[in-house]
């Protein structure tokens, strides 16, 4: 499969105030966020022209912000109707939305003073985040001996690139063993997440997964959680040991890319993809689509 660089695509990107055609959506080698990591970012999806959740993503790409002490100079409401115009000037109806926020090119170093906050909105077709030929037997995880980093250590309620670059390594290394990501532990050794999605692990009809305060709480994560309850399947959000792995016998990944995503191989131990890991993911997408 050929891959299309993303800096060279027909199509419109909203940048500071102006529409602007793709190729020319440029930033300066100088810029801050490329040195330091200071860009906060969403990942959203469009569903028949709906913007899936886009209220809950603005405000959290403004909360992300205030996080790293980073001032957005737009409201949750226009960041709304920005995202709308992109897809209309690119003419999608269901598409990948990334909306970033990051310091510019005005100073550098350590210090932020002085740096200006600038707000880009892009869009573009975009199918299923991992393989769709795993549907039915789910991806493989392999466990990491990176683990994600404390909340006293790194903004972890915050959408922020500088927590990404652990992502990056983490998948990198776990692809060249043949996996298709990688399952990382909390600064306590507990089951955290994925890469880059949240994690749900079933056993005897109920629900578990980690406590989401020492990672992102996402919310294709909390919208599964409302929709288990709604369902009268019990949940229970807790502190899960890696030694519990195998006692579950169903589990699957969540996020706004990722959807509802089953496992079907941690390391060595295997998953089927259950009537419970169905019945939710056929729930979601029944739910982003409007049925």
């Amino acid at each position: 499969m050929t891959l299309i660089p993303f800096d060279d695509r027909d199509g419109f990107i909203w940048m500071d105030g102006k529409m602007l055609p793709w190729r020319e959506a440029k930033v300066h080698f100088l810029t801050h966020a490329l040195h330091y990591g200071t860009q906060v970012f969403e990942g959203e999806r469009a569903y028949d022209g709906h913007i899936f959740k886009s209220r809950e993503h603005s405000e959290r790409l403004i909360r992300s912000a205030n996080i790293i002490h980073m001032d957005i100079d737009y409201t949750a409401e226009k960041i709304c109707h920005l995202k709308q115009e992109v897809l209309k000037a690119n003419k999608l109806e269901n598409a990948y939305i990334r909306a970033a926020a990051w310091r510019g090119a005005e100073q550098m170093g350590i210090d932020v003073h002085g740096t200006k906050t600038h707000l880009a909105i892009a869009a573009w077709n975009w199918g299923s985040y991992f393989d769709p030929k795993v549907r039915e037997t789910g991806i493989s995880l392999k466990t990491t001996h990176w683990h994600k980093p404390s909340p006293n250590c790194a903004p972890t309620d915050a959408k922020t690139a500088s927590l990404y670059n652990l992502s990056c390594i983490v998948k990198y290394e776990v692809k060249k063993d043949g996996f298709t990501d990688a399952l990382m532990m909390d600064h306590e050794g507990y089951v955290a997440e994925s890469t880059g999605a949240n994690i749900f692990l079933i056993k005897d009809g109920v629900l578990h997964t980690p406590i989401a305060d020492r990672f992102l709480n996402g919310l294709t994560r909390q919208t599964v959680i409302q929709l288990a309850k709604e369902a009268g399947i019990p949940v229970e959000e807790r502190r899960i040991k890696p030694e519990e792995l195998d006692s579950f016998e169903e589990i699957f990944l969540t996020g706004s890319a990722a959807e509802v995503t089953a496992v079907g191989k941690i390391d060595e131990r295997t998953y089927t993809v259950g009537p419970i890991t169905r019945q939710l993911r056929e729930s979601y997408e029944n739910l982003v689509r409007g049925r």
